[in-house]
């Protein structure tokens, strides 16, 4: 004589994955992103930027592409 087989009931899904970040998980990358960004369009704040002059001609030319 055989044994019934239970199966388990699957939960409903809607065929997406639910997938939550907290709120810094965002907010950080961003954070990091915009800072470098204004560090590279404003580079006389960087206090460590003196060295090669082509890299500093190079972020100028850039500058002057981005503000023209």
């Amino acid at each position: 004589m055989s044994a019934p087989t239970h199966t388990r009931p699957r939960p409903a899904t809607s065929g997406r994955v639910d997938i939550r970040l907290p709120w810094w998980a965002l907010a950080l990358p961003l954070l990091a992103f915009i800072t470098l960004l204004l560090l590279i369009l404003n580079p006389s704040d960087a206090h460590a930027a003196t060295g090669d002059p082509a890299i500093t001609h190079l972020v100028e030319r850039v500058q002057q592409l981005m503000a023209g």
